[in-house]
């Protein structure tokens, strides 16, 4: 059965299982391996690598220095892979709401698409920026360009953009454990009001009815008017 198809009460008891895998996960990672540094649930103090041609020279070097930094780009490695993929592991759920809420009213496939793509970047981009100032202006105006070019059907499509970007900036500083709790609160309150049907107004029901009905209404019939 898929997201989009179910009621709240399945759809509440598919992330509370999803949710409780996650955190599992997490748990047995930090708990019981010895991969528990590289996972960035508290924050983390990553110091990038310089150009290609310093990486070298530091290799070639006779100093213990080598090993370092070998040592310094395999943990960077790890901690760049684990907060992407922990960024991917939360937006599903997020996209799993969003098909969900807007099944009636029917939903763009990019968009649920770019819930999932849009934290990647947003979790490179704050590992880039860290302290300049001149890259985080940068970054506002290249956000502030994108914003014209982007349609949003509905005020609810810019929650969940924010709230994708919320999950990259979260696990971009290192608190992937931030994230994990605003995404199970995020998920739990919207599909709770979703349920209960919160802030229901009959005339926006009455025109998304008279919508759909346009929007099904067989081709034939409406060449036969003409």
């Amino acid at each position: 059965m898929q997201a989009n198809t179910m009621t709240s009460g399945q759809l509440a008891v598919r992330l509370a299982i999803y949710f409780a895998c996650v955190i599992g996960l997490f748990l047995f990672i930090v708990t019981l391996t010895p991969w528990a540094t590289f996972v960035p649930i508290g924050g983390h103090d990553l110091d990038l690598p310089g150009t290609t041609q310093n990486f070298i020279d530091s290799l070639q070097s006779a100093e213990p220095r080598s090993i370092v930094v070998w040592e310094s780009a395999l943990e960077i490695t790890l901690v760049l892979t684990t907060s992407l993929t922990g960024t991917i592991m939360l937006m599903i759920p997020i996209t799993w709401m969003y098909m969900a809420t807007k099944h009636a009213g029917g939903y763009r496939k990019n968009f649920v698409v770019a819930l999932i793509v849009l934290p990647i970047c947003a979790t490179t981009i704050v590992l880039l920026i860290q302290d300049s100032l001149a890259l985080a202006f940068g970054l506002a105006a290249l956000v502030a360009a994108v914003r014209f070019r982007v349609d949003l059907e509905d005020a609810l499509d810019g929650i969940y953009v924010f709230a994708a970007i919320c999950v990259g900036l979260a696990s971009g500083v290192g608190y992937l454990g931030v994230a994990v709790v605003m995404t199970v609160f995020f998920c739990f309150a919207s599909v709770f009001l979703w349920g209960i049907d919160y802030g229901a107004n009959p005339v926006e029901e009455a025109r998304r009815a008279k919508k759909l009905a346009k929007l099904e209404q067989p081709r034939g019939d409406t060449d036969a008017r003409r």
